[in-house]
């Protein structure tokens, strides 16, 4: 990211902080693929305990290890059930599809926040010539629905309904931490309802690479083999897992700061002429700002740029801003700045 911008663009174009590059440089290594990094279990040990669950592996993307999980969780010809703007759907490649050869069957969230109720009345009944619904992933935070956040109750109660159909339960939780901090709880209690859990090291959290696929240790055996099968498998790979427990320990507590720049963002957003937002959906890291008419989104993505702030369409009529750790208060006010007159 080039000091003359302000990227708001994703969370994902953070640099390694100084603490990572020292790590990275200083990781003891050995080869992965025989489970002989140990760098790289300690990592999937930490990951593991901060979940609670019994056991992890590094993967590395989030898609891969969504990916993974669909795989491991399911048959071909079965059905997945997802928030019908949820990454697993939208932005994977059809991976369900390709790699697993499942059905994904949407169900429409509130912001990206699923309804139990409505899961239950999606799910089909056990009729022969339906497919047998497998799996639900839920995704929190929920990137398209604005960063939102999925409380642990309604996580619970969904994990219910899953289990009355004989579904197995996956969280995308590509940006988990951000909705721990959000909601107060520990990371712990966001997972407990699902049998696979993934998360992601490079996005809001600074590591260059990375996510974590965390579930029981049968499930975890059976994903190394997909990850091999996926052409995940890595060997010296300790360097980037070095970073990925920095993340963990000393960028996960300053996610607030990112949630608090966010907010007073979307204030600037919701009284700019050329934005509205609805502030009671901004609860993390990302603000979703529909575009007044007659602009568009790539209009007001442009106009932006020449004030020297780089966002992202999420729609023809939606732009996407999100803050992270490389955006200090020095940038936000400099966004700010860019913001005070109409584009």
């Amino acid at each position: 990211m080039s000091q003359d911008w302000v990227d708001l663009r994703s969370d994902t174009v953070t640099r390694p902080t100084p603490a990572m590059r020292r790590a990275m440089a200083e990781a003891e290594v050995g080869d992965d693929v025989y489970g002989e990094d140990p760098t790289v279990n300690a990592l999937q040990e930490e990951a593991a305990r901060l979940m609670g669950k019994e056991a992890a592996l590094f993967v590395p993307s989030g898609t891969m290890g969504n990916g993974i999980c669909v795989k491991v969780h399911t048959q071909p010809g079965e059905e997945v059930l997802c928030e019908a703007t949820g990454h697993v759907y939208w932005f994977e490649n059809a991976s369900m599809a390709v790699l697993s050869g499942v059905l994904p069957r949407l169900v429409a969230g509130d912001h990206g926040i699923l309804d139990p109720q409505k899961v239950r009345e999606a799910i089909r009944p056990a009729v022969y010539y339906f497919p047998r619904p497998a799996l639900l992933c839920v995704e929190n935070t929920h990137n398209m629905g604005g960063g939102t956040c999925t409380p642990v109750k309604t996580c619970e109660a969904l994990g219910a309904v899953a289990r009355e159909h004989g579904m197995a339960v996956h969280l995308d939780g590509a940006r988990i931490f951000n909705a721990a901090a959000a909601l107060g709880v520990n990371v712990k209690e966001i997972a407990a309802p699902f049998d696979s859990v993934q998360f992601c090291l490079s996005k809001g959290l600074c590591a260059p690479v990375g996510s974590m696929i965390c579930g029981s240790k049968a499930f975890i055996d059976k994903a190394r083999v997909f990850r091999k099968m996926f052409g995940g498998g890595m060997r010296q790979v300790g360097i980037l897992a070095a970073a990925g427990l920095v993340a963990l320990r000393e960028v996960v507590p300053t996610l607030p700061e990112d949630h608090r720049r966010a907010r007073l963002l979307a204030q600037a957003l919701a009284v700019h002429p050329n934005f509205s937002v609805d502030l009671d959906w901004v609860q993390t890291n990302i603000v979703m700002a529909k575009v007044r008419p007659p602009m568009t989104s790539a209009q007001a993505c442009a106009a932006l740029k020449t004030r020297g702030v780089l966002a992202s369409p999420a729609s023809a009529a939606a732009v996407r801003f999100v803050t992270h750790h490389d955006v200090t208060d020095a940038g936000l006010d400099r966004a700010l700045e860019a913001l005070e007159k109409p584009l």
